[in-house]
């Protein structure tokens, strides 16, 4: 009966129930424990906090462990509250919150605004305007005509078009309020006790899909990620068992991280890969089984091409260790004969013969040689070729300044 009681007030009230249970119960990430404890305790608090602050607590309604969650109140005030609730009865305004023991000014500054009372005597106390901006309020209703029975009646749809024709600049300096102010104001006004949970799209509830045993691979299913980690991401399927979405079955082109892709909360569509109820695993995939065997013969197909282009280079490779390891047979053989003085084979010379020594040239058979080498002299003197550099300068030790230049200009050749 507890259970059943629990799950409906999970139902009912999600954040009311889950307050309750400490934050690093739940698994917050894959390096969790890696974190310092007392730091990690006191993100996740704030991270409750701002849930709780952003949401709004009903006063007359709320337990001690969500009260302790609002801005400015503790566990001691909160016990406080409810005590004087139980005592007194349902608070009907905010200022009576002022009356809790141990509960001063400034604490009610910080806690009001995120406390709701409905049908209590001010409407504005079900809305998240503070009590400091309660005169701007009403300023603001009665300017356009409004009484507080169409604020509770929601009758306010057209306030902010009405707002907007005036001139918001004009209307927040007439109330004394900034722009901002006047906004969230008029957002309040126009749905009080609104809950921003009710823009979020709504649980799937499937009658079909109740336990492991119901799921079929090929199966679409929509899903939450609870979890992300390095290898993947934990999608919910509401069968008590969440299921591993590979980060290689998360998009088809690569992606670094699935944080890249999916974050917690995202709602998205998956198909069933596997299932193993003996290990209690479920395999997810976010694509398409229609288009996925195609991608999986196109994979294969460049799988192939990439083996064949590795075996050709290998056969490459081969054909060149093959023939390095003929040269090498091929120089120690020389090396051999070197050692014991034989005369070197013609092939082994052949590469030197090529060479000119100093002072030869070779004609490489052109212009009617042999291909023979002739030293620099005999050819020179056979094509007429006349080397200025032999030409000795004659001695000028003895010369006067005239015959020195003289010598130089017939050396150049010059007049």
């Amino acid at each position: 009966l507890r259970s059943a009681v629990s799950i409906a007030r999970r139902l009912q009230d999600p954040l009311a129930e889950l307050v309750k249970i400490d934050p690093k119960s739940i698994g917050v990430g894959q390096y969790q424990h890696d974190m310092p404890e007392k730091r990690l305790a006191e993100t996740l608090d704030g991270v409750v906090e701002d849930c709780v602050n952003s949401v709004g607590v009903d006063l007359n309604t709320a337990s001690a462990p969500l009260l302790a969650r609002v801005s400015g109140l503790n566990a001691g005030t909160a016990e406080n509250v409810v005590k004087y609730r139980e005592t007194n009865g349902a608070f009907t305004s905010r200022k009576q919150i002022l009356k809790v023991p141990k509960l001063g000014a400034k604490a009610f500054e910080q806690c009001a605004g995120f406390l709701r009372i409905t049908d209590g005597d001010n409407v504005l106390d079900n809305t998240a305007v503070h009590p400091e901006s309660y005169d701007a309020a009403q300023k603001l209703i009665k300017k356009f005509g409004y009484s507080e029975a169409d604020v509770r009646e929601c009758k306010l749809g057209d306030l902010p078009q009405k707002v907007k024709d005036a001139g918001e600049q004009t209307v927040a300096d007439e109330i004394g309020v900034g722009v901002p102010t006047l906004n969230d104001i008029v957002t309040e006004l126009i749905k009080p006790g609104r809950d921003v949970r009710d823009q979020l799209p709504p649980p799937v509830l499937r009658s079909d899909l109740m336990d492991m045993n119901d799921l079929k691979e090929g199966m679409q299913i929509q899903g939450v990620v609870r979890n992300v980690t390095d290898f993947g991401a934990f999608v919910d399927i509401s069968v008590h068992q969440d299921g591993l979405l590979h980060i290689s079955e998360i998009s088809d082109s690569f992606i670094k991280h699935p944080s890249d892709v999916l974050k917690v909360g995202d709602k998205v569509n998956v198909w069933v890969l596997s299932v193993d109820n003996q290990k209690h695993r479920i395999a997810l995939t976010m694509l398409d089984p229609a288009t996925r065997d195609a991608r999986k013969a196109e994979y294969e197909k460049q799988k192939q091409e990439r083996a064949d282009k590795k075996a050709e280079w290998q056969k490459i490779k081969a054909e060149r260790d093959k023939k390095h390891e003929e040269w090498l047979q091929r120089q120690a053989e020389r090396e051999k004969r070197k050692a014991e003085g034989g005369a070197p084979r013609r092939d082994d010379n052949a590469r030197r013969d090529f060479r000119p020594r100093d002072g030869e040239k070779r004609d490489f058979g052109r212009n009617g040689g042999n291909g023979e080498r002739k030293p620099f002299g005999d050819r020179d003197r056979q094509s007429g070729y006349r080397d200025r550099t032999d030409e000795r300068a004659p001695s000028t030790e003895n010369m006067s300044m005239d015959e020195k230049l003289a010598a130089l200009a017939k050396m150049f050749n010059k007049k």
